[in-house]
């Protein structure tokens, strides 16, 4: 009997709405990163939250490499949990890598999706050319190394930097407890699949109407990136945050909120 996605995934349903609002964490995080965000929206709306497989409470033995060796896999497991438990088109909210799993499970079955809303996107985090993904090439390769070599090392150095929100230290440690309770092996798998995935192709193909929300100052995805996906989403708003690091939900919730809400 296959395993059902609500054990696999560790999908959590609660609120009172009629629509369905799923929210899905970026990379080395997992569903407690919303727990600022969700109150806003239980009153209004039925709230599906998950772990990706690898991540927080899943299943780990569930963990493939070779399904999992694109982000398509993840995008098809967010498929699977909307039919198992979404009524109607959901607003999907997507952090970081998550956003770029939306989108692909938008592509592949738009009628699942009311909305997306994007919270620190990148369709590829390489500069090519005109493009300003962030990083060189060389920056990636010697970040992976670095992550293969320390994972633990590279976490605890690098998950401050992520977070950023110097003026609330106890985020970056949040995060770095986050990225050093997971699976050594299947993080440095992710972050292969993650930091070296161009989905650039698939951006143009979303025909939902979508939110990028983007932060002033971001080490991840800088402001050009968010430029990029607001031209070619068809049906894109961006709106740029007063922030400093890549996890503003955590870090300005109440901004993120605001901006939801009237993108909504």
């Amino acid at each position: 009997m296959p395993m059902s996605a609500k054990s696999r995934n560790n999908v959590r349903v609660f609120g009172r709405g009629e629509q369905t609002m799923m929210f899905a964490h970026g990379y080395g995080c997992d569903q407690n990163m919303w727990r600022l965000l969700t109150p806003a929206f239980e009153d209004r709306y039925r709230i599906i939250l998950f772990d990706l497989v690898g991540s927080g409470r899943s299943d780990l033995a569930a963990y493939d490499r070779a399904k999992y060796g694109s982000l398509h896999g993840h995008a098809g497991d967010v498929l699977e949990i909307l039919a198992e438990f979404a009524t109607g088109p959901a607003v999907f909210v997507g952090h970081s890598v998550s956003a770029m799993i939306g989108l692909l499970a938008g592509v592949a079955e738009p009628g699942r999706f009311d909305a997306h809303v994007m919270i620190g996107p990148s369709p590829c985090y390489v500069n090519d050319g005109d493009y300003v993904g962030g990083f060189s090439r060389a920056d990636i390769d010697s970040l992976l190394d670095t992550l293969d070599s320390n994972y633990l090392g590279w976490a605890s150095a690098m998950a401050p930097q992520i977070m950023g929100a110097p003026d609330q230290p106890a985020l970056g440690v949040e995060l770095t407890n986050s990225f050093c309770a997971t699976d050594p092996e299947i993080a440095k798998h992710f972050a292969r699949v993650t930091f070296l995935s161009d989905n650039r192709a698939d951006v143009p193909k979303l025909t939902t109407r979508a939110l990028v929300l983007q932060c002033s100052d971001d080490l991840i995805a800088p402001l050009p990136v968010g430029q990029y996906l607001h031209a070619r989403l068809p049906r894109s708003e961006l709106r740029v945050v007063d922030n400093i690091g890549h996890c503003p939900h955590l870090s300005a919730p109440a901004a993120i909120t605001s901006a939801i809400d009237a993108f909504l």
